[in-house]
């Protein structure tokens, strides 16, 4: 389960051991976790997490973290990336299209 608030988003575990939700939000260096009895009460703390971070952030004159900005350079070899833009072009579709597409059914698995 992914939640998104405020462009944060939080991966989510169930803890059997502590019979709970246990979520924590991703792709920042400051630490926010949360956790919850309930999905419904998951998602509250979630949002509730989030905004007191950036209210403490503001109230200590700090700029939060902020979620990736989409924007990612990869170093690969050469032959590699004759391959994907052979790939790209025979899907009609730039190089970009074409990783975000291969991304994203990967990042589901």
């Amino acid at each position: 389960m992914t939640l998104m608030h405020k462009g944060y988003a939080a991966a989510v575990e169930f803890s059997a051991e502590d019979d709970a939700f246990i979520g924590r939000v991703a792709g920042i260096n400051d630490t926010i976790t949360f956790h919850a009895d309930t999905v419904v009460e998951l998602k509250q703390a979630f949002v509730e997490a989030v905004d007191f971070y950036l209210d403490t952030c503001a109230a200590r004159g700090e700029a939060p973290n902020k979620p990736y900005a989409g924007k990612l350079m990869l170093r690969i070899p050469p032959d590699l990336h004759a391959k994907v833009a052979m790939m790209a072009q025979a899907s009609h579709k730039s190089i970009n299209q074409w990783a975000t597409e291969v991304f994203s059914r990967a990042a589901v698995a």
